[in-house]
């Protein structure tokens, strides 16, 4: 089981972390692409990503937007260092 981090942790963490927030118990982050056809190639980088990593985000997409929500639903949907290490991952993708 995973420990959820403190406010403080997270706030600290998400300086390193540019675009992500809290909202509630979850990180966020929202995109846009030029189209659908580059935010769905997105959005299968950010899975192939995610299954490497076996923790996988809420994703919501709607035509050229996608929002990312992470938590961890062994240590209560709370945020923990596994949320943190895939957005750090997710950062690395080129964006097309």
């Amino acid at each position: 089981m995973s420990a959820a981090l403190t406010p403080e942790q997270i706030q600290a963490a998400l300086a390193g972390l540019a675009g992500w927030e809290m909202e509630g118990s979850k990180l966020l982050k929202a995109y846009r692409f030029k189209d659908f056809k580059a935010a769905l190639a997105f959005i299968n980088q950010a899975g192939v990503i995610a299954e490497q990593q076996g923790h996988h985000p809420e994703i919501h997409n709607v035509w050229n937007q996608v929002t990312l929500r992470l938590c961890t639903h062994d240590a209560g949907n709370q945020i923990t260092e596994k949320d943190l290490t895939l957005a750090r991952a997710l950062q690395s993708l080129s964006l097309p």
